[in-house]
Order: structure tokens, then C-alpha cells, then sequence
């Protein structure tokens, strides 16, 4: 029976994960789990890329040890960061994170010098604005540090990066290359006017590929280390490419959304949507898996809500557990207490406190101020429904579409409070499930390149039968 290794990185944690198909069902086993987190290296939030590598092949290591030995390995993990490689494959600079304020202002530069205009640019790829979208990254470096660009013989996402580690090969899979905002929505290729309009190096973009194109096997030094070798498979690198295939939705009257540090909502469809309005509503076209896009909208998410739990410790250290916050949050809802903040504003990006960010939003509303923990949990769990709502509302209006449920998958489908608050506030039934989103849908492109299933859609069609899914409907 072939087994296969799901790496999974978010920006908070990563898990590896193997998958099996028995009886035409999946099952996965957790082998190995980690922490990750943004470190301050030359005035700049960087990833420890150090660490992450190391995590890796301890996964592959964990999977071994356990006798689940994997017959393929696929790495998804967050978008726009990169690491930059010379002709040796080291790394030049630091891999900076996308949290980090260099990029405050590129855009603005960009329109004020003629360079490029936001419009065009997404008339191009269709991309969000972001501030932190990897083709400010690049301006904001070529700024910076120009000697990095020139010393540099490749730009590999962070993903591709990893994968190159493991295998010595280099690659741009396409999920995750068209969160660059270089990839054009129309060829679903690198857009060379808009590389050479912004003045990068055309060298550095590599080849773009497709999820379930084989990288490579393990570097001969790491196969010998570990005992065995494998096949790299490029999944939806995007850990939200891979999660929206694990999204069991019946047709395309779904919404989508992906709930863990970042939400992202939106639905599937098979060509970008570029117009003037859809910029104005800031949705974005991402690639997803078979060239189908991703119409989604970025949502500030659990973030919020993890730096709340983590300011909420005691003095001994111990933090509240998610059921505790859920349970806080349901008991300050009972006593009345009611306030909602915009979870988009810039100020929850990287604020030096969260519950202190949230707290000043209500005070400048005049709302209440949320004093108790529950009362911050209860906030940041109903904004974030009321910005799911308005999401839902403007998705229709976009795809002219009528929506009939929302699709929840993800770290964000465990929490029954939020579920049943989105479905109040979209009026719409929530199915929640399943909740390893990212690496289940890695592993779905895994087994259909293993032929364990026959397509991506005989394995979605696989989910309910595989994994718990629960209803909410909408209270009156």
C-alpha cells in the first residue's frame, strides 16, 4: 500500500502528514508537528528558513521511524515569500516575511513615478492590492539591497524553495507563482512587459509548472541520511491552492472558504475576473489546480484571534485553550455584550498588541470596549462574520451568481461558535469540514499522480465518506 508525505507550513505552524487510500477511503496520520514564526535579522521580520529546512526532513524522518515510509513527498506552504539562490544554490539576503514594513508605500511610488498603475496591473494578473505582494517585495529590495538582485541566480518561492533543498531542483509551481502579481491571468505565464517595467532581473523566474509535476527524487547525501529515497511531487503549493480542492462542494453554487490564519472566501471558476469592479472590491485571481482560478478576497482570519490567546496568558505562562476562548466568547454574547470592528484595517496586520488594536477600533467607533478576554474573543470572532457576510454579498454581485451554502475547510471549520455566527450572518448553511484543508488537498494531487484515484474530482467526490462534515444553519 503506497503511503504519502503531506508538508504543510502555515505561518504559524507546520505539520507533516502522511495519507493512505483504504477502500477508496483517505486517511491521514500526523508524523510530525512544528512551530514557525517570524524572527528580527538585519532591521527585518525573516523567517527561519534554517529551521524550517531542518523541520522538512524531520517529517520525512518521523514518517520512516513510524513505518509509514512515503512513497511521494509534496511541500505547500504560505504565499509571496522567497528566497533568493545564486549559481551554488545558497541563499543571498535574508528570506524577509511578509508581516515586514518594507513595503509600505511601494505602491503609491509605483503610480506617482508613472511606473505602473494599479489598474493596469490587475487588468494584467487579476491580483489583489496587497502590500505585501511579492512584486513590491522586489521593488522594495531593488531599493534596498540591488546587489542581492544581481548576485542572485534564481527567485524560488518559498515552497519551491524548500523543495529545492530536497531535491536539488528548481522550480516556479503555479499556484503560488501568480500570488507574485507577475503571472498574467490571460496566459497564466510570467508577464515579461510587467517584469521588465519594474526592473527585475528576468533571469530569476524559473519555468512555471504544474500541481502534480514531479521535481525530482531526494538528493543522493539526504536519501543515504534517511534510509530511503522518494519522489517530489509539486502539489497546489499555495497552501490555499490545496486547500480549496479538499473543499467538498457539490457544484458552483458554493462559496469557499479557507479558515486558519488567513481566511480566504471566494469560489472556483474557470476564468479570472478582471474588470474595473472586481479591483474596486479588491477580490483576487489566483491560480488554482488544472488552470482554474481562485475568485477569492484575503481576510484578516484567525490571526486575530491567535494573538489574543497568546496575550491572554497568565503570569505563569499558560495560555487559554481555543474551547476556552469559544467558551469565554459564548458567555459574554449571553451577557449582552456586542461589538464589531473592520478585521481588514491595516492596524491588525502586525500590531504590537492585538487586543489593544481591537480595543482602540471600538473606542474610535464608540462602541464598547471590550475588557475581558471573552469579550475580545467575542468581538473578533463576530467581525470576522459580519466581513464574511459582506464578502458573500459582494461575490454575488461580481460572479452574478447565487450562493446556496458556504464551505468551510480548515483549522477555522473546528470552531462551532464562528460557524454558527457566519451562518447567521451570511444567512446561508455552513458545512465545516474538513479541517486539514492544506494537506489533504496536497495529498489528493499526491495520490491521483499515484493513480489511487482517477482525478482531482474522483477524490473530492471521496471527502464525505473520508472525513466528518457538520451543518449549521442559520438561527432566525
Amino acid at each position: 500500500m503506497a503511503r504519502h508525505l503531506a508538508i504543510d507550513i502555515g505561518a504559524s505552524s507546520g505539520r507533516g502528514i502522511v495519507g493512505e487510500v483504504v477502500d477508496g477511503r483517505m486517511v491521514l496520520t500526523e508524523v510530525h508537528r512544528f512551530e514557525n514564526g517570524l524572527v528580527r535579522r538585519g532591521g527585518h521580520l525573516c523567517w527561519d528558513v534554517e529551521s524550517l529546512a531542518a523541520n522538512v526532513v524531520e517529517s520525512l524522518a518521523a514518517a520512516e521511524a513510524q513505518g509509514l515510509r512515503p512513497a511521494t513527498v509534496g511541500i505547500d506552504t504560505w504565499a509571496v515569500d522567497f528566497a533568493l539562490v545564486d549559481k551554488d544554490g545558497q541563499l543571498v539576503g535574508d528570506t524577509v516575511g511578509y508581516r515586514d514594513s518594507r513595503t509600505a508605500g511601494v505602491r503609491d511610488e509605483l503610480e506617482a513615478s508613472g511606473i505602473l498603475a494599479f489598474a493596469d496591473h490587475y487588468a494584467t494578473t487579476g491580483i489583489q492590492y496587497q502590500q505585501f505582494n511579492t512584486c513590491y517585495q522586489l521593488v522594495a529590495l531593488k531599493r534596498e539591497h540591488p546587489e542581492q538582485l544581481e548576485q542572485a541566480d534564481a527567485l524560488l518561492l518559498m515552497p519551491d524553495y524548500l523543495g529545492f533543498l530536497l531535491t536539488g531542483v528548481r522550480a516556479a509551481e503555479y499556484t503560488n507563482a501568480s500570488t507574485t502579481a507577475l503571472v498574467s491571468a490571460a496566459t497564466r505565464d510570467w508577464d515579461d512587459a510587467l517584469i521588465e517595467r519594474l526592473g527585475l532581473p528576468r533571469r530569476l523566474f524559473q519555468p512555471i509548472a504544474q500541481p502534480g509535476t514531479v521535481l525530482g527524487t531526494l538528493r543522493p547525501e539526504l536519501a543515504g541520511r534517511l534510509g530511503f529515497d522518494c519522489e517530489a511531487v509539486l502539489p497546489a503549493t499555495h497552501d490555499t491552492g490545496s486547500a480549496w480542492l479538499a473543499v467538498p462542494a457539490p457544484d458552483d453554487r458554493s462559496v469557499y472558504l479557507s479558515s486558519g490564519t488567513w481566511s480566504l472566501m471566494g469560489a472556483d471558476l474557470g476564468e479570472a475576473v478582471t474588470s474595473p469592479a472586481s479591483a474596486e472590491a479588491n477580490f483576487t485571481n489566483e491560480g488554482g489546480a488544472e488552470g482554474r482560478f481562485r475568485y477569492l478576497k484575503n481576510i484578516m482570519g484567525l490571526w486575530m484571534i491567535q494573538n489574543v490567546r497568546r496575550e491572554s496568558g497568565d503570569a505563569e505562562g499558560n495560555l487559554p485553550s481555543w474551547g476556552d476562548l469559544v467558551a469565554a466568547a459564548e458567555a459574554a454574547r449571553a451577557e449582552g455584550f456586542h461589538a464589531v470592528v473592520d478585521a481588514d484595517e491595516p492596524r491588525f496586520l502586525a500590531p504590537e498588541s492585538m487586543s489593544e488594536a481591537v480595543r482602540e477600533a471600538c473606542r474610535e467607533s464608540g462602541q464598547p470596549v471590550p475588557a475581558t478576554t471573552g469579550q475580545l474573543a467575542l468581538t473578533v470572532y463576530d467581525s470576522l462574520a459580519a466581513d464574511y457576510a459582506r464578502t458573500v454579498r459582494e461575490l454575488a454581485r461580481l460572479t452574478g451568481t447565487v450562493y446556496e451554502r458556504i464551505n468551510v475547510v480548515g483549522g477555522g471549520a473546528n470552531n462551532a461558535y464562528l460557524n454558527q455566527a457566519t451562518a447567521d450572518a451570511c444567512g446561508l448553511p455552513v458545512l465545516a469540514g474538513p479541517t486539514e484543508g492544506a494537506a489533504l488537498g496536497n495529498l489528493m494531487v499526491q495520490f491521483v499522480h499515484a493513480g489511487e484515484y482517477a482525478s482531482l474530482s474522483e477524490a473530492r467526490a471521496a471527502i464525505p465518506a473520508s472525513f466528518p462534515i457538520r451543518e449549521f444553519q442559520p438561527r432566525g
